[in-house]
């Protein structure tokens, strides 16, 4: 059985007086990847938000491996091993390609820096093609490619996708499926994985939860939430998006 890395217990979390997560209860275990669906505005990204400290959740808890990080700044977060590629990209536009990959770096022992970014050329190749250019002059999927790509620069146990086939191509979105795919087949990356795409999403993910208002309403394997009538006709035949 695999040990829990994340694991998120009766988390609520509020914008001023409103309420955005209500009980929140959710489990990543290592070497998984485990999707959370819901339609826009459900509380996905704020959960992804909160699991990284801002903003912090009023009541519950949140760990990762043996630590409690509820209260835990978000600069430590990340140098304890959990790395986000948020929602809309948000590379540093002014910044190169290679500039962009340092950043991520910025947290990691400098002597992994050589290997880490051949893996990344590896895994994204157009963006050795394009390191000296600025980020802000990529394409939509080559920044998408650039945001996970520094995501992985920091060395992640866990990392965090917050929608990353937003407004992309189809054949990106296969793309950037395939190798979320990989990461965790070839180098056992744990994946927590926000995305409105849920048919790709539910394909990929070996666990998955259902958001609705704030609150989470399903869970199970994807292939079981792929199977279920209320998923199809809610998230994947052209229903509530």
């Amino acid at each position: 059985m695999a040990s829990p890395l994340l694991t998120i217990r009766g988390v609520e979390t509020f914008y001023g007086k409103i309420q955005a997560l209500k009980g929140i209860d959710l489990d990543v275990n290592e070497g998984e990847i485990v999707t959370l669906i819901g339609s826009n505005g459900a509380g996905k990204s704020t959960l992804m938000m909160t699991i990284c400290g801002t903003p912090r959740c009023r009541t519950g808890s949140i760990r990762f491996g043996e630590a409690d990080i509820t209260q835990t700044p978000t600069h430590e977060i990340i140098r304890l091993g959990i790395a986000q590629s948020p929602e809309g990209r948000r590379i540093f536009p002014r910044m190169s390609v290679l500039e962009n990959l340092q950043m991520g770096a910025a947290v990691t022992d400098p002597k992994y820096f050589d290997e880490d970014l051949a893996r990344a050329f590896k895994t994204f190749p157009i963006l050795e093609k394009r390191q000296s250019q600025r980020g802000g002059t990529l394409s939509g999927g080559e920044q998408q490619m650039l945001a996970i790509a520094r995501a992985l620069m920091a060395r992640p146990r866990l990392l965090l996708l917050d929608e990353p086939s937003l407004g992309l191509a189809p054949l990106i979105v296969k793309q950037i499926f395939e190798v979320i795919r990989e990461l965790n087949a070839k180098q056992g990356l744990t994946v927590f994985l926000v995305e409105q795409n849920a048919f790709h999403a539910l394909k990929l993910a070996h666990r998955a939860y259902v958001m609705v208002n704030g609150r989470i309403t399903m869970s199970g394997t994807g292939s079981q939430l792929l199977a279920s009538p209320e998923i199809r006709a809610a998230y994947l035949e052209g229903g509530a998006h």
